[in-house]
């Protein structure tokens, strides 16, 4: 995988979405084909010999590159989204982040006893959002979880890595700058 390309691709925002934040806007390698290919490949070699069932995508840009995984598996695709965003029936986690709390649904149906799920995002910070998911996600009792980032933020003050200690992670790019 060309992680040269993907990093020169993404774009650094600065005081956003609150002053003293640095966001790391990986819409810019949405937006280039050369990109998202990369990714696509690198994802799906990385899982496709581990029988995914189901793919969790963490609202909102973990359902871009969710989806297509979950379609170049033969997997179901699943939204986690903010709360009131989905239709029917939720089961919800409350979890901090890096500028204050916030929370995240599922379908009380999305995923069967069994499955082999998949949760995907593109950023792994201080790991809160995921951590939600996962123990939503681990509810439901699957057969196993796998957690997946496009960028890992390696820098003070942020332990995401810490929080998701064992668990099987996997990230496409580490970032410490």
């Amino acid at each position: 995988m060309n992680k040269d390309l993907l990093v020169r691709n993404l774009r650094n925002v600065p005081d956003y979405p609150i002053p003293g934040i640095q966001f790391k806007d990986v819409t810019t390698l949405f937006k280039n084909n050369e990109c998202m290919q990369e990714m696509r490949k690198a994802l799906y070699e990385y899982y496709k010999d581990k029988g995914i069932t189901k793919v969790v995508g963490i609202e909102s840009r973990g359902f871009v590159m969710g989806a297509i995984l979950a379609a170049d598996l033969g997997a179901g695709f699943v939204m986690a989204r903010k709360p009131g965003k989905l239709p029917a029936e939720t089961r919800r986690a409350v979890y901090n982040k890096e500028y204050g709390k916030d929370s995240i649904e599922i379908h009380t149906d999305a995923i069967s006893e069994g499955d082999v799920v998949l949760i995907h995002d593109d950023l792994l910070a201080t790991g809160g959002s995921m951590n939600a998911v996962y123990k939503l996600c681990e509810g439901f009792k699957p057969a196993r979880i796998y957690i997946n980032f496009l960028i890992e933020l390696r820098m003070e003050g942020l332990h995401g890595r810490e929080q998701l200690a064992g668990k099987d992670l996997m990230t496409l790019i580490e970032l410490t700058k």
